[in-house]
């Protein structure tokens, strides 16, 4: 059998990040259960309520979908793995994508909306419905200054800017911080959502395709190219 050649180069690659509800992954044949490693489908019977089951469902099929695309290999075969260095253990923590450490993966999943990002680098997703406002200020101070706290509170209406800096700073904190991470933030008015990515990479969104026929593409031509912004 033949080594491995080296793992290919970051240079000119963009890290893919889609945002879709839970019903628009579960929609699609070829994301279903099934495609799961067993330590996932064991989490996944852990849960009790229904709805929260589906969106961690489909986080985890949406996130195989972006690997799947970033590295060419199949559904089965594009599953994240967990590890969580303070414990030792998996099955938690940070994911990634066995045998390929130049590839950050990332995932987040929130009352009907659902967000993967996965490409060269570190990498950090978040998505929130756009109706939703963030806790008390004992918990916004987890990710924001008090700066930001300030700023946010002198708007007539503080909380969709605190909604997009605490999507900012969870993207952030995913990707595990660094100055070389660039932070992008939109909304998609078609869900309802605000999502944000932090990347050293440049970023490109997508959004999912109807699922028309089985040999179909499994998500739309990239709706943006996004330019890295700093924080």
């Amino acid at each position: 059998m033949s080594s491995p050649g080296p793992p290919p180069t970051n240079a000119g690659r963009a890290v893919l990040a889609v945002v879709a509800t839970t019903d628009e992954v579960l929609a699609r044949p070829e994301l279903h259960e099934g495609v799961l490693a067993p330590w996932e489908r064991r989490r996944l019977d852990r849960i009790r309520v229904p709805a929260r089951r589906d969106d961690v469902l489909a986080a985890r099929l949406l996130v195989r979908l972006c690997a799947a695309r970033s590295t060419g290999l199949p559904l089965g075969e594009s599953g994240p793995e967990q590890y969580c260095a303070e414990c030792g253990r998996t099955g938690h923590g940070r994911p990634r994508l066995d045998g390929r450490p130049d590839l950050g993966v990332s995932l987040s999943h929130a009352d009907g909306l659902v967000a993967a990002a996965v490409g060269p680098g570190p990498v950090g997703v978040d998505v929130e419905p756009a109706t939703r406002r963030p806790g008390p200020p004992s918990v916004l101070r987890r990710f924001l200054s008090e700066a930001d706290l300030r700023e946010a509170a002198a708007r007539q209406d503080p909380g969709p800017a605190l909604l997009r800096l605490w999507v900012r700073g969870e993207a952030l904190f995913k990707a595990g911080g660094g100055t070389r991470l660039g932070l992008l933030e939109w909304t998609d008015g078609a869900r309802g959502a605000v999502a944000a990515v932090a990347a050293e990479a440049p970023v490109t969104t997508s959004t999912l395709s109807p699922p028309a026929r089985e040999d179909g593409p499994p998500c739309s031509p990239p709706t943006a190219r996004l330019r890295r912004r700093c924080p």
